[in-house]
């Protein structure tokens, strides 16, 4: 039978998921939100939910790659280091020594997994990766960040694939700072976010335009799924609808959880469920269905496990 396309046959396949072992080697210290266990519950609870998880190594990115969006300062600092314990880089982001290679790790995930949609089969992918990435600006790392993952996989797309129309949808509580100041005069990259404001890194208002590719949506503590929901059908989607991606690109943070520590928008697995399964159904109008999404922020586990499942189900389709 003949199906359209983006639409129909693939829809059952599995979603690859990429991820490496090194990844467990970014040791930010007792006490510290963005642990190791983060990455393992993710994991444990894929493998639970999906007996034939399709888990891939990631390469590591190379330097080129990198400089696509980063200074040679902040490769200087990350990769040349090679500290021997654990040294801050600010007040919560930590480098230690297995940091290097975890950091190449997960930019080279992303990497892999637009290659893996735009030149291979793979219509739809996921980065089970840390450290996240969003807040790491061209030549900082911060807020538990130290390179941007998911700009570095966006760059990829548009210099490798030559796309014209790349959208970053970030969902994480915290706004991706980084991203943004990343993107903020390329138009050929959209990002929209909503996030909480007031609350770490305290950018995102709703005037910050770029070249009118940025769109935020700013929540207040305690919004709740059905404001969340609503602000996502009434605001966001259509923009990125509107945009007509080539490739839909997801920060996919689940801090934005009722049991989350470290915000108080209260939503649960569901809503990022949802959301996900709207971006699916846009990726599919636009783009033969391409995503590729990328692990960001989430800090308890038991959210972190349930909202992994949640996404990577509705990702399947």
């Amino acid at each position: 039978m003949h199906h359209p396309v983006g639409f129909g046959g693939g829809d059952q396949r599995r979603v690859p998921v990429f991820s490496h072992p090194s990844l467990l080697d970014h040791d930010t210290g007792p006490g510290h939100a963005e642990r190791p266990e983060r990455l393992a519950a993710v994991i444990e609870a894929l493998r639970a939910a999906f007996p034939d998880l399709d888990l891939r190594q990631a390469p590591a990115a190379t330097r080129g790659q990198l400089l696509r969006v980063h200074d040679a300062s902040l490769l200087a600092n990350i990769l040349d280091a090679r500290p021997t314990g654990r040294i801050p880089l600010d007040s919560d982001t930590v480098l230690s020594p297995g940091s290097a290679q975890a950091a190449l790790h997960a930019a080279g995930a992303g990497v892999a997994a637009v290659d893996a949609v735009l030149g291979g089969s793979e219509r739809r992918v996921f980065c089970a990766v840390r450290p996240p990435g969003h807040h790491a600006t061209a030549d900082i790392a911060m807020g538990f960040c130290l390179f941007n993952n998911i700009a570095v996989a966006a760059a990829h797309a548009l210099d490798r694939y030559g796309l014209t129309r790349v959208s970053i949808v970030d969902f994480d509580v915290h706004h991706g700072n980084g991203t943004q100041a990343i993107f903020e005069a390329e138009p050929r990259v959209q990002y929209v976010s909503s996030h909480q404001m007031p609350l770490f890194p305290d950018t995102g208002r709703r005037d910050e335009r770029g070249v009118g590719n940025i769109v935020n949506v700013p929540l207040a503590a305690g919004t709740g799924s059905r404001r969340f929901c609503d602000a996502w059908r009434e605001r966001l989607l259509p923009e990125i609808d509107a945009f007509a991606p080539q490739l839909l690109m997801i920060s996919a943070g689940f801090d934005a959880h009722w049991r989350d520590p470290l915000a108080q928008l209260q939503l649960d697995a569901e809503d990022f469920g949802w959301l996900t399964g709207e971006l699916v159904a846009i990726a599919d109008r636009h783009c033969e269905g391409r995503i590729v999404s990328m692990l960001e922020g989430g800090y308890d586990l038991q959210a972190l496990r349930e909202s992994s499942v949640a996404h990577l189900r509705a990702l399947t389709g």
